[in-house]
Order: structure tokens, then sequence, then C-alpha cells
């Protein structure tokens, strides 16, 4: 039998009845603390536990992200929800499964090798019983341990894992119900809050009593600077809160260097080591550089922030799209004077969440306003300005590499510093609470300075600097920005996305320099086979290097995400005429076992299409400390005429543990654009976007 290894999952919960209910006939009740985003995740976990039963999928009811009925398990993000979160299923699923037959084994008197299981009935030697899982759970102790008792199927062995099972929450959602933004509870209230024009301002002045003359029914809530309404009916508190910021006067803000570069060199921050391998000072050879400029860049999730609040006496209830509803609860509580314990957070899906965005904040004023009117669901919807002037950003940086390359055309020395501000500020990291309204109180809370997010969890400015590729000598350092008065937090693949970018794009100007294909080149660098079988493939079926065509080119894209998820290329054919196009995106990826291809190709174009967005179009821009994009008309994103066509191949080892694969396309993709262009024109774009002026301004 294959070795047993555990998850980190398993550690707050234990037990099988953390993860399993069979109290309900011919229902498997299975709980996770993983939450669907967009990714596919609960059909997932719905197959592996399916297939450790050997019941239906039709017959499991999924609990997710349900912090009163579910296991504490850490946010969905980092892409480890198959590789913890999963494996907890697995291991609990398998875990009951065998419990079971013990018990039916000592009813029936026969040797546990005879018995089997088909849709939850006991079978003993091919002849059906009368016993089922769920006659037989009040026999059974699932209070016992998981990893006891857990013998999970060999890869073989297994019926639904590996197969495409369509995903379960599109039904609702197709039907118009399957989002927070959905949701109509008896009795509910609406209520907007005052954005100020940047986080961290004041308020100076502001007519309360204007206000409430001018809309009697409607209550108005004031703490310091924050104020919010409350109405019956939402175009009443849209109606009260725009009359509200012509009647409000905001302190003055912080001056920034209007120039991102300028603003990140004038920062105090000093550099970090972070990897050091062999001695780059000793390594011999001819240098190259690059230098790569990531601008802010926004969550612009086609549905706003949204959260609905009830206070039920000391009890504070909230439907929330956070990817971390344990993680909300400590802050949320703190903010509000309360115990956590009495703080329950229900997951409701978002349209569109990639990371940390405004879902915990408005979480947090829906509350502050609910509190007001006891006993009634209180819904807070954030505009569409605030949901980008306010929400955290995905922090500009400024990535150095510098190669040295060696007589023989490889590489001696690899010298890597990326400069951002911290990609992680969800609340309560560091002992903070870094909710925005919080800032605003009458007696302020003050949003701290959380870490970056440490190399042992995946990095954060640093995630994926270094490089996967075969060079004795390696310096990786960061600086992280602490002055810069933007909120910045976790967006989909974190630094893993400039640091790709740079190092594939610097991969490229090396293998140009020493007359190498990029392709052939890669791999001369690669001892990893599963590595090399990635490249090998995108390429294969891109038909690289493809034809010779003026203002046309491939290029290509490589990581392992995190250096130990998903390996991913991506060979992408842009089109250069009056705007670079992309047209064509091949991708390859291992991903080990996969529970659900189809799943996982979904996740792949999902990431193609959102980098190559945020490769060719999107900028997030200021004014001093204010965000001034504030609409889609200042942050156009990829329209779906210019969507590319995409191909996916999976390259399927269901003999390996699973490994995360949501974020991984984003850097290959990014790196391969900037790479086609590059190709197509002789002119290597290194300020992104790439735009027709950054074009005309890296050809100067």
């Amino acid at each position: 039998m294959t070795a047993i290894a555990s998850s980190p999952s398993l550690a707050d919960n234990p037990s099988c009845s953390d993860w399993i209910d069979l109290s309900r006939d011919a229902v498997v009740v299975l709980k996770t603390g993983k939450v669907e985003i967009g990714q596919g995740i609960t059909t997932a976990l719905v197959q592996i536990a399916a297939d450790e039963l050997d019941v239906a999928p039709e017959s499991i009811e999924l609990i997710s992200g349900h912090t009163a009925l579910g296991p504490l398990e850490a946010g969905t993000s980092s892409s480890l929800s198959i590789e913890t979160g999963g494996r907890a299923v697995r291991l609990a699923a398998s875990a009951v499964r065998a419990i079971v037959l013990a018990e039916a084994a000592k009813l029936l008197q026969a040797p546990p090798e005879s018995l089997a299981v088909e849709q939850g009935r006991i079978i003993v030697s091919g002849r059906e019983t009368d016993l089922t899982y769920w006659s037989l759970a009040p026999s059974i102790d699932l209070e016992a341990q998981v990893l006891d008792h857990a013998r999970p199927k060999e890869p073989a062995e297994r019926r639904l894992v590996g197969t495409s099972m369509p995903r379960i929450d599109l039904k609702a959602k197709a039907a118009g119900a399957g989002f927070i933004h959905d949701i109509e509870l008896p009795g509910m209230l609406h209520g907007r809050v005052l954005d100020p024009p940047a986080s961290g301002r004041r308020l100076e002045a502001f007519d309360e009593a204007a206000l409430k003359t001018a809309f009697p029914s409607v209550q108005v809530v004031r703490d310091g600077s924050f104020v919010g309404v409350i109405a019956e009916r939402e175009e009443l508190a849209v109606r009260a809160i725009e009359r509200a910021r012509r009647l409000a006067t905001w302190s003055e803000g912080f001056q920034v260097p209007a120039l991102m570069r300028e603003a990140i060199a004038a920062d105090s921050a000093e550099p970090e080591i972070v990897v050091e391998k062999g001695d780059v000072t000793a390594a011999e050879g001819r240098t190259i550089t690059t230098e790569i400029e990531r601008p802010y860049i926004a969550h612009a999730s086609i549905a706003p922030s949204c959260a609905i609040a009830t206070w039920r006496d000391d009890t504070l209830e909230i439907r929330s799209h956070s990817q971390a509803v344990h993680d909300m609860r400590a802050p949320l509580a703190k903010a509000l004077g309360i115990d956590a314990g009495n703080v329950v957070v229900i997951h409701a899906a978002g349209a569109g969440t990639y990371g940390h965005s405004g879902q915990d904040d408005v979480a947090y004023e829906a509350a502050l306003l609910a509190r007001t009117v006891p006993r009634r669901p209180v819904r807070v919807l954030w505009s569409r300005a605030a949901d980008f002037s306010l929400a955290p950003l995905g922090p500009g940086a400024i990535v150095r590499a510098e190669a040295k390359v060696d007589a023989g055309g490889r590489i001696a020395a690899l010298t890597i510093q990326s400069q951002s501000q911290a990609h992680v500020s969800r609340p309560g990291r560091g002992g903070t609470i870094n909710l925005v309204a919080a800032e605003r109180l009458a007696v302020p809370m003050e949003k701290g300075s959380p870490p970056d997010v440490p190399l042992a969890r995946g990095g954060g400015a640093d995630r994926n600097a270094m490089p996967l590729y075969a060079i004795p000598n390696v310096h990786v350092s960061k600086r992280i920005l602490r002055d810069l008065p933007y909120r910045s937090s976790a967006l989909r693949a974190l630094g893993g996305y400039a640091n790709i970018f740079a190092i594939e794009t610097l991969m490229d100007d090396i293998a140009a320099s020493v007359g190498a294909d990029p392709v052939a080149f890669r791999l001369d660098h690669l001892d990893d086979a599963r590595a090399r079988a990635v490249i090998t493939k995108a390429a294969e079926m891109a038909g690289w290097p493809g034809p010779t065509v003026q203002g046309e080119a491939l290029g290509i894209g490589f990581n392992q995400y995190k250096n130990r998820s998903a390996y991913c290329a991506v060979v992408a054919r842009v089109v250069c005429d009056e705007r670079v196009r992309l047209t064509h995106a091949w991708a390859a990826v291992d991903a080990g076992e996969a529970i659900n291809p189809d799943g996982i190709i979904n996740q792949i174009e999902g990431g193609i299409i959102q980098s190559a967005s945020w490769t060719l179009k999107e900028r997030v821009n200021f004014d001093g400390d204010a965000v001034t994009t504030r609409d889609w008309e200042a942050y156009p994103i990829l329209s779906f005429s210019e969507t590319p066509e995409i191909k996916v191949s999976l390259i399927v080892r269901p003999e390996l543990p699973g490994l995360g694969v949501g974020e991984t396309a984003t850097g290959p993709t990014a790196a391969a654009i900037g790479n086609a262009v590059h190709r197509a024109l002789g002119i290597r774009v290194r300020t992104l976007p790439i735009t027709r002026d950054a074009i005309l301004a890296a050809s100067i």
C-alpha cells in the first residue's frame, strides 16, 4: 500500500466527525473549510469523497466555508485546496469507510477483505446485505482519529477521480441564485457607507443634520469619520449616500512621487536576503541584466464587494465571499469588541475573487451598521469606485535580474531582487486589524504593517524568485516597502507573476545573446524531468518556433508555481499591428494526479486570460495617496472579443500527489507574451502593461 501522508488541515480537525456526518439516511454530509471561488474546488472535493466512500456524488451534501458547522482550515488560497484540503478529505473519507467496514465485518462475522461497498451498501463476497453506512452509523464512533483508520485507495482503484465531472456549483449560478449579491433574507435592510477619497483620510466637516432632514426615513450611523446609512430599500440608501458625499469635507492626503520608480527608490526599506546558493560574486562571465516594472493592479471583480450581517444579542452572523472565513473571525471580533466565538461566518460565492480584495472590509462595515438594528440583516454593497479605490491592490513592483554567462553559453550565476509592498495584509496578520473603516472611527484602529509572506509559506514579493533552472550560484533578495500609503495585499500569484516575467525575460535575452533557441536553452538548463516535459509539450503543441511573419511571433514562459506546485509552460502567439493582440495560447501542465481534468483546464484557461489582461491592459493610477482609477473606462480589461484561442494539455500522473494549479499560469503567460513581442518587433518591453505607448517608449 502507498505510504499515507497527512495533511496540515488534519492538525486542527483530527476526527472523522470533523469531516463526515452520516446521521441523515442516504446522505453523506461532507464538511470542508475550503470554498468555491470559481476554481471548481467543491466539485473536486465531492469527487474525492465519493470515490473513497463508494457512493454516488449526488448523495453527498457539501457544507463549505461555515465556521460554525465545518472544519477549521486555512484560507482558500495559494493553490493549496487540493494539496491540503483535498488530501484531508481523502484521508477522512477513507477512514470512515474503513471504520464502517470493520463494524460490518464484526456483525457479519466475515473477513474484512471479503467486504465491499456499492453506493453506500455493504457487499459481502459479491452479495448484497441489508447493512448500509447509515444503518451502521449509530454503532460506529466518528470521533475516531482520521490517521488511525485512513486507508486511501490506490490510484488504480479510483473510479471518479480523474474524470471530468460537471461542476456542482454552476446550476444555481446559471439560475441567478449562486452569488452573495443574489441573497435576499427576510427583513433585510440595505446599507451604504461614505467612502473617503483615499484610505486614511478623515472627515474635517460633515453636515449630518442636513442628511437626516433630506432623508428622514433613513437611519444614519456615525462613529468619527465613519458614516453609513440604512434604508428599507436599496435605491434609497444609494441616494442618501450620494447626498452624504456632497455634505462631506475630507482631510488632505499624502504627497507621493508621481512615478512609481521614483516612489520605490525613495522608500527607506533595506534589502533582505532570501536565498543564497553558491557565490555569485566569484562567478565569472558576461553580465546580462533585465529590470521589469509591474504597475499596481486591481482585483477588478465583475461584481463589487458585498456582505450581509445580522446581530442576535451578542452573536454576529456574517455572510461573506471572503476566501478566509475562519481567519476573519478574530480581527472582526477584535474590531467590534466581542469574543471571536460569537462570530459566525458563512461563505457565499462572489463574482470574481482572486485574493484579498474588499470582502473583509465590507463585512466589517455591514457589522457596524447592523449593530444598530438587532435581528435584522443588513446588506452592504460597495460601489464600483470603492472597489477600485479602497480595496487592497496587487502591489506594483520592480524586479531586477542579473546573470553571468560563461564562455560555454551557460548561466554561471543569477542575482535577483524584488521590490514591492507586502503582498499580504489580511486582517489579523501580524496581530493587525487592517480593516479600512476601522481607521476612520472616532478612536481609530491603526492598520499596522504586517510582514510579507515568508518563503516557507510560498513567499510574497519573493515568490518564484528562486529559479528552477540548474544555476550553480544564486542570490535572491527583496525590499518590502513600508513608506508608501497604498493598500496592498494578496492578488493571484502574488510576487510570482513579476518574478517569473523577469526570469523568463532574462532567459530569452541570454538565449539570444548566445545564439540559442529559447526552448532548447531552457531545456539545457533544467535537470527536472517534469519541467522539461511541460516545456517540450507546449512547444510541440504550438509548432515551435512557428512561421517567420513580420509583426507576428511565438514566445514561451515557464514555471513550477512556488517551486513546489504545478508545472506549467505557456507558448503565446502575438500579432503586433496597431496594438498587441494575443491570438493563441498553448499550455502544458503537470499537476500530478488530476482530480477533475476539466477543472484543471478551466483554471489554466482562466489564469491565461487574466494574466493576458494584466500584461496587455491593466494599470491603477494615483494622485498622491488617492487611487484615481475608479471605473471600467479608466481600467480596461480583456474583452470577450479579445480572448485568445487556448489549448491546454495535461500531463497526468495519477501515481503522484495532486498539485495546486490555480495560479500557475499567470507568470508563464506574461513572460510568453513579452517574449513573443520581443521576437516579433525586436523591442524588449520591460514596463507593463505592454501597450502601444510602452512599445514606443522602449524603442527610443
